[in-house]
Formats: structure tokens, C-alpha cells, sequence
């Protein structure tokens, strides 16, 4: 399916600011299903971390995060030479577009929304001929659109098939807004077709910490055209900060690094990823506290008549007649959740909502059964 150039600023979760402010209320009792952050929060070894090292805030970052490259190598078990830091994911998202310059790109959908906008505002349109004025296309977009009837998933033949002829292609994995995960074997099968059809296969694990078993990013070093990307502000709790990192094909660092802005990791970004990364207390305790909240919350939509997609991650999406009501009256009290209608592949039926605390869980659940069950 092709599409046309034009897009929009997309609106993301984590917006409790203007709800705040609507409301006139204080931003920290918004309660937020939108973002799907870690409900533990900032770990207190990160938290320690950050206080010690507030005293050299006069000097520069390092702008190459070497220390965090050699952890994330050591980690990861490769070549902290393929490592590139960056402000989030999505900094290096726009890198990747910014120095590849593809001109035609696959993007499922629906999916995380920042890869067209990356695409459509680096690679727009551009004028044609000095003095014509006309407008001339330089991306094509190529959107695979997941079906309902198959709960969204993505079917790697069919990627595959719609790859054919471009230069790049994005997978969200676990995908972001159905909370799906590609089996790993199948992630591999299409990163292999897309070296011998010299695409870019930009694979996306913002979310992949909840769901390691199903990480490729040991497979960049034996593949010239697959990216991996990791975003720490998931599962770490850390989106104030801002820290995620790509693996990339040594082929492609030079390049990358011409393209990319200084100083755009902090220095405390920095210090709480290297902590970060060696919390395996933390880390256990993510993991126990997501399935055990996960399940209280699948209760509730079965008992409540909710219909969701079952995540392997810390969301859900869940199918709601009168969405946009809901929405509303959750926001008039002081509950954020994320309006999916602005999603290409979805309609106005959609939410998604973050894995809160035990607490916060059980508030939503209660306010879903006042607003759906009431009168039946």
C-alpha cells in the first residue's frame, strides 16, 4: 500500500503536562497509563548514582559514551565499535534516515509512528528544477498493513513480499501499539532476505527488555544490512533522561557518526545506563512485578468484557466500542491513557494502557467496570 507525503505531529504518551494543566492539578497526580514506563521507577542504585555525580556537572559529556559502549559490548558480547549512544531511540532513528537517505521504505502499520515522520521530514519533498516551484518526491513509502482478523500480527512472508525494491524497512519487535512479539527465527529469515535484497533492516527493541528471548542483535556483526535498536528509558524507567543506543554494521559508523549531533547524551544519562545495566536485582524484580500485574489486569478485562491483544510487554491494546468516551471521562479524572485512533492502521476503537503499579491497576480496572458495566 502506497502512501502519500503528507503527516502530522504525532501525539505521544507521556503528555501529563497538558492534562495537568487542563485539569489544574498538579502534574504528579496525574495517574499515567499512556507511557509505558516501568512501575518501580528509577532503581535507588541509579538514583545514588545520579546524586554522586551532580557535582561534575560543569563538564562536558563525553560525546563518544565510551564507557557505556564498552559496558553495552561487554553485555551484549560484541564490538563496542558498532555501538553508536544516542538521546532515545528515536534520535537514531532520524540519524539512520538522515545519513541512508533511502528512497523507498517499508513501514508496517500499524506501528510506531516516528519512523514515517523520520522518513517524511528528512527525506520530504524538494523542489524540482531551479526556479519551477513544483514539488518533487524524494522517499516512497511503502505501508504493510496488519489485519485485524489475524490479531495484528506480522506474518513474515507477506514482510518479505512487500520488502521487494526497498531500501530500507522498519520492525517494531515487540511491536508498539499490539504489544507482539516476532519470534526470533522469523526476525532472522527476514533480516537475511533483506541482505539479499541490499535492504536496510532497521529492527526496533525499544520494548525487547520485557521479552529478551526474542533479541537479534547478536546477528548485526554476520549481516551488513540489519540495525538493532535499544531504548533504556523502558524498562529502566529513565524516559527523563533519555538514553537508548544502536548495533550497527561496522560498514556504516563513519557514515553515521558525519550525520550525528554532539553532546546529545548527557553525562547523568550515562552514568545511570552503566548502573543500569549491571542492576540485576532490579532487573528480576521488573520482571516478577510485570507478570504478576499482567495477569491481575487480563482478569479484569475478561471479567469486565474488554477486549485486548495479549502483550509480551508492559501494554495493552485493548478494543473499546466507545473508545473515545472512555477516554474522556478518564482524563476528567486525572487518568492518562493512550488514544490509539491516531495510529495508521487503526480506528477510533482503540486505547492502549501501560502496566501500572498494583495500586494504580487496580484504580483503572475499578473505573473501567464504572464506565462499562454499569446499567447492564
Amino acid at each position: 500500500m502506497r502512501s502519500g507525503n503528507n503527516f502530522q505531529l504525532f501525539d505521544h504518551g507521556g503528555d501529563i503536562y497538558s492534562l495537568a494543566d487542563e485539569l489544574k492539578i498538579q502534574e504528579r497526580r496525574i495517574l499515567d497509563f499512556s507511557s509505558s514506563i516501568n512501575p518501580l521507577g528509577v532503581s535507588k542504585k541509579i538514583k545514588a548514582e545520579i546524586r554522586k555525580h551532580l557535582k561534575y556537572l560543569y563538564n562536558y559529556p563525553d560525546p563518544e559514551a565510551r564507557r557505556l559502549r564498552r559496558n553495552l559490548a561487554q553485555y551484549h558480547g560484541i564490538n563496542p565499535e558498532m555501538i553508536i549512544c544516542g538521546n532515545g531511540c528515536t534520535e537514531l532513528i532520524y540519524l539512520i534516515v538522515r545519513s541512508l537517505k533511502p528512497e523507498r521504505v517499508l513501514i508496517p502499520m500499524p506501528t510506531f509512528s516516528e519512523y514515517e515522520r523520520a522518513v517524511l521530514i528528512s527525506l520530504g519533498p524538494r523542489v524540482k528544477g531551479q526556479g519551477s516551484g513544483t514539488l518533487e518526491s524524494r522517499v516512497q513509502i511503502e505501508h504493510l498493513k496488519l489485519k485485524e482478523k489475524d490479531g495484528f500480527t506480522i506474518k513474515p512472508e507477506e514482510f518479505i513480499e512487500s520488502m521487494k525494491e526497498c531500501k530500507m524497512a522498519f520492525l517494531c519487535n515487540p511491536n508498539n501499539p499490539t504489544g507482539l512479539l516476532l519470534r526470533k527465527d522469523n526476525v532472522i529469515k527476514i533480516a537475511e532476505e533483506a541482505r539479499r535484497q541490499n535492504c536496510y533492516l532497521v529492527v526496533d527493541e525499544a520494548f525487547i527488555d520485557f521479552s529478551p528471548e526474542g533479541s537479534v542483535i547478536n546477528f548485526v556483526r554476520d549481516n551488513p544490512y540489519l540495525i538493532v535498536l535499544r531504548s533504556m528509558t523502558k524498562f529502566y524507567a529513565l524516559a527523563g533522561l533519555r538514553i537508548g543506543y544502536g548495533v550497527f554494521p561496522l560498514n556504516l559508523i563513519e557514515g553515521l557518526k558525519k550525520h550525528k549531533e554532539p553532546w546529545s547524551v548527557n553525562s547523568l544519562a550515562q552514568r545511570a545506563a552503566l548502573v543500569a545495566l549491571k542492576d540485576r536485582v532490579y532487573r528480576n524484580n521488573t520482571l516478577k512485578l510485570i507478570k504478576e500485574e499482567k495477569q491481575i489486569l487480563e482478569k479484569g478485562f475478561k471479567n469486565i468484557g474488554i477486549k485486548f491483544i495479549p502483550s509480551k510487554v508492559n501494554f495493552y491494546l485493548l478494543k473499546i466500542d466507545n473508545s473515545k468516551e472512555i477516554f474522556d471521562r478518564l482524563k476528567m479524572k486525572g487518568i492518562l491513557v493512550r488514544d490509539c485512533s491516531n495510529f495508521k492502521g487503526l480506528d477510533n476503537a482503540y486505547i492502549r494502557i501501560a502496566v501500572r503499579s498494583h495500586r494504580e491497576n487496580k484504580i483503572i480496572l475499578k473505573r473501567f467496570i464504572e464506565m462499562l458495566c454499569v446499567g447492564r
